[in-house]
């Protein structure tokens, strides 16, 4: 038996605006993860998936299903004929949340392949496998979950326009240096948005309102870069201050909601430095920016607003070699 494992992500500042190619600062979330497990089956049985927290199963070449397509795309990439694998899929991560729930899964799935199938594979080859699958979920993803998940490091992250004769340019990706531990209290609104809805929500209003929209997303950038500087000199309650910004600019493109803006309103009546929400947007989660000592009293005010559950993580130094 194989068993491979990948971690959520929170995007600390820059959601949508990195999709127009301002920066972004996203951080992975070990204490939540997606875990697939591959199993050789009988000869003929051919590749089944059983995803048992949707109550879901499927058989590749058969059925239906985003996972489906994302073996068939690795065995199409990799010249592999279909293996008779049973695959097993789990995640603590909330769907639709935020977090990176499909990316995590993805890379999980990417990786138990590689070591099924013997291959040597690096980030980057996990990566562009996991953008394929996401965009078949989100349409147009920044890229940034399948990026920071398939790193598995915290990173900052910019996308840059195509070569002048129209081919595709990488991302710019780099390392995010962290000098003090961050406590984040997240607190899940349980109200559930698909990214690819926010994301054309926002692409929409932008159509109609594009230089008011390109203001937005430029305030959005210099909080980002900011907020980057934060991390590096360790100053956590600039960063939080930072993180409200952010989440009043969010406001301002229209992807919160009342539920959110309560939870982020308890955290900071609590003694949070700044509290956010993380992701798409239109539901999911937020999170808050505060010290140890005053974590549990932040998740009991982000409880008693409406949170359906609420977690602590510890985003830890990191210092690039």
């Amino acid at each position: 038996m194989i068993t491979t494992h990948a971690v959520a992500k929170l995007i600390i500042a820059g959601e949508h605006a990195v999709v127009y190619r301002r920066p972004a600062i996203a951080v992975p979330v070990p204490a939540i993860r997606a875990q697939v497990e591959i199993v050789a089956a009988p000869h003929g049985q051919g590749c089944v998936i059983h995803s048992p927290d949707l109550a879901r199963s499927g058989q590749l070449g058969v059925d239906s299903d985003p996972l489906l397509d994302l073996v068939g795309d690795i065995l199409s990439t990799w010249h592999s004929p279909i293996p008779d694998v049973t695959i097993t899929i789990t995640s603590d991560i909330p769907i639709a949340s935020g977090m990176g729930s499909g990316a995590a899964v993805a890379t999980a799935l990417v990786r138990a392949m590689a070591q099924f199938l013997q291959r040597d594979v690096d980030h980057d080859a996990v990566g562009a496998l996991v953008y394929r699958s996401e965009q078949r979920l989100h349409g147009t993803p920044s890229g940034i979950d399948n990026t920071v998940i398939a790193y598995d490091q915290p990173i900052s992250f910019c996308r840059r326009p195509p070569h002048p004769d129209g081919t595709p340019q990488s991302a710019l990706i780099a390392p995010l240096t962290i000098k003090h531990p961050v406590t984040l209290v997240v607190g899940d609104s349980g109200e559930r948005s698909p990214t690819h809805l926010a994301v054309s929500g926002v692409r929409q209003r932008r159509e109609q309102a594009t230089a008011h929209y390109d203001a937005l997303f430029d305030a959005i950038a210099a909080v980002t870069m900011v907020a980057q500087q934060a991390l590096a000199s360790g100053n956590i309650p600039l960063l939080g201050a930072l993180c409200s910004q952010n989440h009043s600019l969010l406001q301002a493109i229209g992807v919160s909601t009342p539920l959110l803006d309560r939870l982020v309103v308890a955290a900071l009546a609590a003694g949070a430095y700044g509290a956010k929400l993380s992701g798409a947007g239109v539901g999911g989660v937020m999170f808050a920016v505060t010290d140890a000592a005053n974590s549990s009293a932040v998740a009991a005010a982000i409880q008693q607003a409406g949170a359906t559950r609420t977690f602590t993580t510890i985003i830890a130094p990191y210092l690039p070699a």
